[in-house]
């Protein structure tokens, strides 16, 4: 069956799109969860949808314009939450609404037919073309490079932000540049699962993946390799049963933490069991 849907060249865009978007999405995920960053990347992916509206309307790449007003979006959280008295999550519903709602308003306004969003909503990964493809190897390499380079600094602002500022790393600078490459991860694997989904791939297999690891290094590995699963699995479910790939394949990665969750019941029950037994 694998070498069957191999022929077509779709299903070879879209093996690759899954495994890049694991990569990109295990590297960026595990940095939105440790900071617990996860309701403020819901209001960057749901804010992109502007851009996309935008670049509809003016007949622009929507993923270029989904891009640029993710980053801008994503800076102008850090930089209204930090520099004014509004409250962070105040901040991101106000972008939330209104790049949904700008984006609704724009694609209408867009003359003649009427595009469909629904890949965009819920992921198409089928439908991902080798520009995509490129995109993505692109966002992949600038991730990979950045946090091998800048690990330990990572590291410092992920956990303890205070600390990292008495060794005179500044935080300031890097939390930009780390929520431009939030925005940018975001937009990118839009089309692989949506808007609705995509911040299930950011932070499903990091929650798998932390059930036995505290490392944040064997995390983002852990991630990677979660994602491919999932991806794959989904991919198949999705081929099989005729259902949209994105859906399937975050309902792949639920069924895989629910067996990981189940796992890790099983062996403390059991652990703890042994250690009754020897206290005996």
């Amino acid at each position: 069956m694998i070498a069957e849907l191999l022929q077509y060249k779709f299903i070879t865009n879209s093996l690759l799109a899954g495994i890049l978007a694991s990569v990109s999405c295990g590297i960026i995920g595990t940095y939105i969860v440790t900071r617990r960053m996860v309701f403020l990347s819901g209001g960057i992916t749901h804010a992109s949808f502007g851009g996309i509206g935008i670049g509809y309307f003016f007949g622009f790449n929507p993923i270029f314009s989904a891009a640029i007003f993710g980053i801008l979006s994503a800076l102008g959280i850090e930089f209204v939450s930090k520099k004014t008295e509004i409250r962070e999550d105040s901040v991101i519903g106000i972008l939330w609404s209104f790049g949904m709602a700008l984006g609704i308003m724009f694609v209408f306004l867009t003359p003649g037919y009427v595009p469909n969003l629904m890949s965009y909503l819920f992921g198409s990964i089928l439908t991902v073309s080798s520009f995509d493809i490129w995109l993505m190897v692109c966002l992949s390499l600038v991730l990979i490079i950045f946090f091998v380079l800048f690990y330990r600094i990572i590291l410092f602002i992920s956990y303890d932000q205070e600390y990292a500022k008495t060794h005179n790393i500044s935080v300031g600078l890097f939390n930009y540049l780390l929520m431009a490459l939030v925005a940018l991860t975001i937009v990118l694997n839009i089309k692989i699962v949506g808007i609705i989904l995509v911040i299930s791939l950011l932070t499903i297999p990091q929650s798998i993946a932390n059930l036995f690891t505290k490392d944040f290094k064997n995390i983002i590995l852990i991630s990677i390799v979660i994602g491919l699963i999932g991806a794959f699995m989904g991919l198949i479910i999705s081929y099989k049963i005729n259902i949209p790939s994105g859906a399937s394949i975050i309902f792949s990665l639920v069924m895989i933490f629910i067996v990981a969750k189940s796992i890790q019941v099983i062996k403390r029950k059991f652990n703890l069991k042994n250690r009754n037994f020897n206290l005996k």
